[in-house]
C-alpha cells in the first residue's frame, strides 16, 4: 500500500507540474487592451494621410511631367522651325551663288565675245585681199 500512495503521489506531482507547464499567466490587461485599439486607429489616420500624401505627389509628378511634355514639345517645335529657316536660308545663299556666278561668267565673256567678233571680221575682210589668211582661216574653220 505504501508503495500505491508513493505512486499516486507521485502520479499527482507529475501531472501537477505538467498542468503549471501549460499554464500561462495572461499579461494582456485592459489598459493594454485600450492601448492596442488606440494604436490602431492611431496606425489607421497614419495610413489615410499617407495615402493622401501619396496621391498628392502622384498628382505633382503628372502636373510636372506633364508641364515638362509640353515644353520639349514647344522647344520641338522652335527646332523644327529654325531648323526649316536654315535650311531654307543656305538653300537660298546657294541659288543665289549660282546666279551671281552664272552673271558674272556673262558679264566677263560679253565683251571678250565682241572683240572676238570685230577681230573675226576684220581677219575675213584681211582674207579677201590675202590668199595666206584665207588658207589659214579655211584651216581654222571659220
Amino acid at each position: 500500500m505504501k508503495h500505491f500512495i508513493l505512486v499516486i503521489i507521485f502520479i499527482l506531482s507529475v501531472t501537477s507540474l505538467i498542468a503549471q507547464d501549460n499554464y500561462q499567466a495572461v499579461p494582456y490587461t485592459l489598459a493594454d487592451r485600450d492601448r492596442l485599439i488606440q494604436i490602431e486607429a492611431n496606425l489607421e489616420a497614419l495610413n489615410k494621410r499617407v495615402d493622401k500624401l501619396e496621391e498628392n505627389i502622384n498628382n505633382r509628378i503628372e502636373q510636372v511631367e506633364q508641364s515638362l511634355n509640353n515644353r520639349l514639345d514647344r522647344l520641338e517645335d522652335k527646332f523644327d522651325t529654325y531648323f526649316t529657316w536654315g535650311f531654307g536660308l543656305v538653300l537660298g545663299a546657294i541659288f543665289a551663288l549660282f546666279g551671281f556666278i552664272i552673271y558674272d561668267r556673262r558679264t566677263t565673256l560679253a565683251p571678250v565675245k565682241r572683240e572676238q567678233d570685230k577681230i573675226l571680221e576684220a581677219l575675213r575682210e584681211l582674207s579677201k585681199k590675202d590668199s595666206n589668211i584665207r588658207e589659214a582661216l579655211k584651216k581654222a574653220a571659220l
